[in-house]
């Protein structure tokens, strides 16, 4: 299987769209959000059209097809304009490897959970990487509309044990083998 890992849309219909149309393009399986998806939060600034309910109607017919962490900007009340559920955290079994998901603001890199498996993957920090710690492969999708530290709007695409950090415009920032 195929999977096209983001997080941080925050609101941003912008790039809510430009994200459903990379699942599409690269032929993914199943989007997996790594969490903030409709608040902006009190410390960002405004995305790109900034538009909550615009980014719910994106996302709710790739229902089905999603798995959504819940992030530190979500609340409860994000449920009743979705058709999707948010989940605290996630474990994904591929290629026979085990692959901890997690929105970032309780583990990280400095931070790893003690059941990581082979690899751990984040958001929340808004900036993109792909870094081995021990015998965990961790990264970090950044953020699709707020990247955050000189790091460009970004992406994880993993297919079988291959991950690779993408921008949004398709070029390969760093890859990894899990």
């Amino acid at each position: 299987m195929k999977f096209l890992i983001a997080s941080d849309i925050h609101g941003s219909r912008y790039y809510a769209q430009k994200l459903v149309e990379l699942f599409f393009n690269e032929h993914a399986d199943q989007l997996i959000l790594l969490g903030d998806i409709y608040n902006h939060g009190p410390r960002n600034p405004l995305p790109e059209e900034y538009d909550p309910m615009g980014v719910a109607a994106l996302l709710n017919p790739l229902a089905d097809r999603l798995l959504v962490i819940k992030g530190n900007c979500d609340s409860d009340v994000d449920t009743l304009i979705s058709e999707f559920e948010f989940v605290s955290e996630a474990v994904l079994f591929t290629e026979g490897k085990k692959i901890f998901l997690q929105h970032g603001d309780r583990y990280w890199i400095e931070a790893l959970p003690k059941n990581a498996g082979d690899a751990f993957f984040y958001g929340h920090f808004h900036t993109g990487f792909i870094a081995q710690r021990g015998n965990v492969l961790v990264a970090n999708c950044g953020s699709v509309s707020l990247p955050k530290n000189g790091t460009v709007s970004s992406y994880l695409l993993l297919d079988g044990t291959n991950l690779q950090l993408k921008t949004l415009s398709g070029d390969v920032i760093d890859s990894a083998q899990i």
